[in-house]
């Protein structure tokens, strides 16, 4: 399957898992199972080992269920060098499992810093030196910014997500300006479809993703239309408020098309007042299994609709 597009790989896990699930790999200390939680005192070596192991445990449980992954780099970085060991094993383990990983950096930067960043994350197993899928990326340098990370894309069938649209409640301070009767966001939609044109897989997506938040429902509907050959990756699901409903307009007429994240909603299902009176802490795992079940049926519900 390596030889594929990232895009038909992605479209590939869809069709076989039947979910079109994003779990972030996003551990916080503080939150992880009182089984695994660190001492208030403990080392960075001590969390991030307490990151591996919860990490590599939920990553078991969703394998078999969603088609792709996405660790946050950032909390690993946090923890040093340590970390970012242990980000390295979380990657390779779920690309042993057959799920492919977009490593969450937003990344950039201009000519041999952009290609280095390039280099380090796009390309699975030995293509790369991290051995991901996918990475973000921001284009808030320029169109050129973006040109060796869609060379990388080309090179090992990799692919990148671009911020188009993001989630956060001031993401419109910028990309919602507009520029000659056209916002940055508008902008920047027009150039991930322009830069996938040449590049279509058999599914009719190209490697050049974009991102664009559950909560902003009309404007992901508006951009689906924009933006006809780009895989959409959705954050803004469940704890930030984004719910199925905000997504339908993401889906194209197959069902396919976008990607939707969840990450505190799953793992940390455990503390959720409804999981948390069906399973005790010991059974953590059974709480991220049933909370990425019901977020595929509420998926399904609604990208074929």
């Amino acid at each position: 399957m390596s030889y594929l597009s990232f895009s038909d790989r992605l479209a590939e896990q869809i069709e076989r898992k039947k979910s079109v699930v994003c779990v972030g790999i996003d551990p916080r200390a503080a939150s992880l199972p009182p089984s695994l939680q660190p001492s208030p005192h403990a080392s960075l070596g001590e969390v991030a080992e307490a990151y591996r192991v919860f990490s590599r445990e939920v990553i078991d449980v969703v394998a078999p269920l969603v088609p792709i992954i996405k660790p946050q780099a950032a909390f690993f970085e946090q923890l040093g060098p340590a970390g970012m060991k242990v980000l390295g094993e979380v990657i390779e383990h779920a690309v042993n499992l057959g799920l492919l990983v977009i490593v969450d950096g937003k990344r950039n930067d201009i000519g041999s810093t952009a290609e280095a960043y390039a280099a380090a994350y796009l390309g699975s197993g030995t293509k790369s030196a991290w051995g991901s899928d996918a990475l973000t990326v921001s284009p808030y340098l320029g169109d050129d910014s973006l040109d060796p990370f869609v060379a990388q894309c080309d090179r090992a069938n990799a692919g990148i997500f671009v911020l188009v649209k993001t989630s956060n409640p001031g993401s419109g301070w910028l990309q919602d300006r507009p520029t000659d009767g056209t916002t940055i966001t508008e902008h920047v939609a027009d150039l991930v479809q322009q830069l996938n044109q040449p590049r279509l897989g058999a599914c009719g997506y190209g490697p050049v993703g974009a991102v664009v938040g559950a909560t902003y429902p009309l404007e992901l509907g508006e951009l689906r239309a924009r933006m006809p050959s780009a895989w959409i990756l959705i954050p803004g699901f469940g704890a930030q408020g984004g719910d199925a409903g905000d997504v339908r307009g993401g889906f194209d007429d197959r069902g396919l098309g976008a990607i939707v994240n969840s990450s505190r909603h799953i793992l940390f299902a455990h503390a959720r007042q409804e999981y948390a009176a069906l399973f005790s802490p010991g059974h953590w795992q059974r709480a991220v299994e049933r909370a990425t079940l019901e977020m595929n049926d509420q998926l399904n519900a609604v990208r074929f609709t």
